[in-house]
């Protein structure tokens, strides 16, 4: 039996694909505490970060014969890692603005008409966002609901400000083009 301790990540992932469970160990090994600090203060709960942690493994493992990495295994799955954060922070915040919704008293200043219309643009808006590039989305997202700089946003996920900035500037356009029929309406 050969010790895998000496293999790149790369070549273990080359023998996962062939179902060697021993280099799925290995690369398991290499990465689930660091990943489980990460989004241990990322998600703020221990018991989401490793619920999250096992999650990416598991999908690893079941993917295997299909997955492409275009980059580094490590690379891979700290944007995993990232982009399934990004998910729970904002299923997170959707649930608590629909808790807050439904403590918005009946009396509240505006009409059924209005909150209607608040509704649907917040929808339309959703719709819009999830229709972006899946890296432009989470760029969005970490700006606008994060409220990251383009300087955090860009460490965060290892590209440059410039690149940042020119998803922000399409997402942007984009959004203003889907609202816009909205509004023309």
């Amino acid at each position: 039996m050969s010790s895998f301790h000496s293999h790149t990540d790369e070549q273990l992932f080359l023998s996962l694909r062939k179902d060697d469970e021993r280099a799925f160990t290995e690369l398991y090994e290499r990465y689930w505490k660091r990943l489980l600090v990460r989004a241990n203060v990322l998600l703020n709960s221990s018991e989401d970060a490793e619920e999250l942690v096992h999650d990416i493994f598991v999908r690893i493992w079941k993917g295997r014969h299909t997955l492409i990495i275009n980059s580094t295994f490590h690379a891979y799955i700290a944007a995993a890692l990232q982009y399934r954060c990004f998910e729970i922070l904002a299923s997170r915040k959707r649930q608590r603005e629909r808790q807050m919704a439904r403590e918005i008293p009946e009396t509240a200043d505006f009409s059924m008409q209005q909150r209607l219309d608040f509704d649907s643009l917040r929808e339309e808006l959703e719709a819009a966002i999830s229709s972006l590039p899946e890296k432009c989305q989470l760029i969005f997202r970490l700006s606008r609901t994060e409220g990251l700089s383009n300087k955090e946003i860009a460490e965060q996920l290892d590209i440059s400000v410039n690149t940042v900035r020119t998803q922000m500037h399409r997402a942007l356009g984009k959004l203003k083009a889907s609202l816009n029929s909205f509004f023309l309406l």
